[in-house]
């Protein structure tokens, strides 16, 4: 099936879940970011400070996501949507009105519960459900939603903050989860998918359906979570010390934003890529090697201060984060099948947003602390070097297992 027929034949689906990574806007740490400032300035608080609140308050949602996310096993996703998208609306709203660090504290975890955690938990659980052979296209598709957001949220709102206030902002986006989100997402995902007779086989699948249970007490699952958290741990720092990060090097912020653009642009392209290879090659087959551009981002990020340093971080980063929010949504199903993967899924969704909460307010607390900046990042890169060797030796014993259960079915 050609690339436009497989998209014209499965559009509700793909643009529903397209949807739902793009609205889940709200509850990433781009977006947050945007009112750090304003949050900082009439919280008085440091960077340190914002950071603990910020890892805290995501901490509680990553615990809370790890029963929260397994109602996308006992409701369909058309049921799901009609939960979080109106709960990630009030979190909106109480932002623009909270005026108490408590309040705050609790606005944040529900912000990044309901908009980073079950928005994408439903949309890639719904996906990789929905699709076998062409997975890995399907979820890349879907993906996009999120770079989508990445390139135009933070402009709008930073027009819309202009004209309005950054707390009305706030509501404008509460008001455009309502009336455009909801209804659209919702229409959408009320008929799910039922296999066609024209889905090939697929080029790789799990020899069985794994309960949660017997994940967890998987070494190799904890292994992968090696690899796991390290893109969103490093980007989500990146990103939220942003403003620091630019001061310290004397470059331009307009010159520093030019290079999300380009971050964007290469998500975007290897996140294709990568749905591509997933599908001819496998997600496990692939799993060594999508840390290396990160690393390499990392180092030059860390050593020089040249202007067109971001320009290649960010374009390394683009390579890492399209490979793995293809890679990501496809490997768990393909490693323990789909029977309890929305339960899987919230246990690896946490774990990423365990990531983002220790990011910022340890490099937070770390830079309060006249930690040099730039050798934490130049770590994060020899951690990623680390963990694709780690990561191979575990590519490795997945392919083994899997050929030995289907060996010891065929007897």
């Amino acid at each position: 099936m050609s690339f436009f027929s497989f998209l014209f034949s499965n559009a509700r689906w793909l643009v529903g879940g397209f949807l739902l990574t793009l609205f889940s806007a709200f509850g990433q740490t781009y977006f947050i970011s945007l009112s750090a400032g304003n949050i900082r300035a009439e919280y008085d608080l440091s960077h340190g400070q914002f950071g603990l609140i910020y890892m805290a308050a995501t901490l509680a949602s990553a615990l809370s996501l790890t029963w929260v996310g397994r109602l996308v096993d006992r409701f369909s996703p058309f049921h799901v949507t009609l939960i979080i998208i109106p709960l990630l609306a009030a979190g909106s709203v109480a932002m623009a009105f909270s005026h108490h660090i408590v309040t705050l504290v609790g606005v944040i975890y529900i912000l990044r519960l309901f908009g980073q955690g079950m928005m994408t938990q439903n949309a890639m659980t719904a996906t990789a459900r929905w699709f076998a052979a062409n997975r890995g296209r399907a979820i890349s598709l879907v993906a996009l939603g999120q770079n989508t957001g990445e390139a135009t949220f933070p402009l709008l709102f930073v027009l819309v903050a202009g004209a309005i206030g950054w707390r009305m902002s706030w509501v404008a986006g509460a008001c455009l989860l309502i009336v455009v989100a909801l209804p659209a997402i919702a229409a959408l995902y009320r008929r799910e998918r039922v296999p066609q007779a024209s889905d090939p086989e697929p080029k790789a699948a799990a020899a069985r359906d794994w309960t949660r249970g017997e994940v967890l007490r998987d070494p190799a699952f904890w292994l992968m979570l090696v690899g796991v958290m390290a893109p969103p741990f490093i980007g989500t720092t990146i990103f939220f010390h942003q403003i620091y990060l630019v001061e310290l090097r004397g470059w331009s912020l307009d010159d520093f934003a030019a290079s999300f653009a380009l971050m964007s642009g290469m998500t975007i392209v290897f996140a294709l890529i990568c749905g591509s290879l997933v599908d001819r090659l496998s997600a496990v087959r692939l799993l060594p090697s999508f840390l290396l551009p990160l690393a390499g981002a990392c180092i030059v990020l860390a050593i020089s201060p040249a202007t067109w340093a971001p320009f290649i971080f960010m374009g390394l980063l683009g390579i890492s984060y399209g490979f793995s929010s293809t890679l990501f949504g496809a490997l768990w199903p393909e490693v323990y099948g789909t029977a309890h993967l929305g339960s899987i899924r919230s246990l690896t969704v946490a774990a990423m947003v365990f990531s983002t909460a220790m990011g910022p307010g340890l490099t937070g607390a770390l830079i309060d602390m006249q930690v040099s900046y730039p050798a934490q990042v130049f770590a994060m890169g020899l951690y990623c070097i680390m963990a694709s060797v780690v990561l191979f030796f575990v590519s490795l014993r997945l392919a083994a297992r899997n050929a030995a259960t289907e060996g010891q079915a065929l007897q």
